[in-house]
């Protein structure tokens, strides 16, 4: 059985700034297509969750996805399954406060749940040229967003 290994990546115009920002995802198969986009008023953890969404999108159910992201938000949630302390407190966080992105997390967490999914932190930036890849058109994904 194949197992479908593809590179995620999130970009942010000014990830600093206040309120939602220009920004582009980008999923990067190793054997395939890649698949990038973006949104006009977002976060780079939204865009990171929307690579990794977009990736397993284009999978079937039941397959076995290795998927590579240089986002600790993204591995951390599955690895260190944030998800049952979450769900433990109604979808609070650790503070009391609702957990951010809900929406995007359960849509993940539905996708991921529907196929065997490794999840593989790489380190940004360092050389890796597929994560370089997706980088690129993530953020070449924001110069082709409408703006609103």
């Amino acid at each position: 059985m194949a197992i479908y290994e593809v590179y995620t990546d999130g970009a942010c115009r000014n990830n600093q700034a206040p309120g939602g920002q220009l920004g582009g995802w980008a999923c990067v198969f190793v054997d395939g297509p890649s698949y990038s986009g973006g949104h006009p008023s977002t976060t780079n953890n939204r865009m990171e969750m929307t690579a990794a969404i977009e990736a397993l999108k284009h999978t079937p159910e039941g397959a076995d996805v290795k998927i590579y992201s240089d986002s600790a938000y993204v591995i951390n949630a599955f690895v260190q399954n944030w998800f049952s302390g979450w769900e433990r407190r109604g979808w609070k966080n650790s503070k009391g406060q609702p957990v951010e992105n809900q929406d995007l997390w359960r849509e993940l967490r539905s996708l991921a749940q529907a196929r065997r999914v490794q999840w593989v932190k790489v380190k940004g930036h360092a050389g890796n040229a597929l994560n370089e890849r997706a980088d690129q058109l993530a953020v070449a994904a924001m110069s082709h967003v409408p703006s609103t």
